[in-house]
């Protein structure tokens, strides 16, 4: 049964400006994600991608980013596709609201980054 669906994009120019105040990627996203945005020429692409991910997720469980909080998960890129690595807290949420899976796609093109997020539970 889904729970939950979210949507969000992100301009990667306004992420590009953002990451030029020197100390925004350190508060919002985790050094795995700093890391792996920092590979190549698209370090704001990546980053703007990792952002919308976590709006989405906020919009998909009708929490808003504020309430989750920036450190509630972090967004990895494995071999078969993104996932959400969650903290303990935010896992627990999940679980008080019956979710037990959480897809996400993410892409980013012509200057937007986008992500799709869909919570599911029994």
């Amino acid at each position: 049964m889904i729970r939950g669906i979210g949507i969000d994009l992100c301009d990667i120019e306004r992420m590009r400006k953002m990451l030029e105040r020197g100390t925004f990627a350190k508060r919002v996203f985790s050094a795995e994600e700093i890391e792996y945005a920092g590979k190549g020429g698209l370090a704001a692409a990546h980053f703007a991608a990792a952002f919308a991910a976590r709006e989405a997720l906020a919009k998909a469980g009708g929490w808003g980013l504020a309430s989750i909080g920036l450190d509630a998960c972090i967004v990895r890129r494995t071999e078969s596709g993104p996932v959400f690595v969650f903290s303990e807290a935010f896992k627990r949420r999940l679980e008080e609201r019956g979710v037990n899976n959480v897809f996400l796609s993410i892409t980013h093109e012509a200057g937007v980054a986008a992500a799709v997020v869909v919570l599911e539970g029994d």
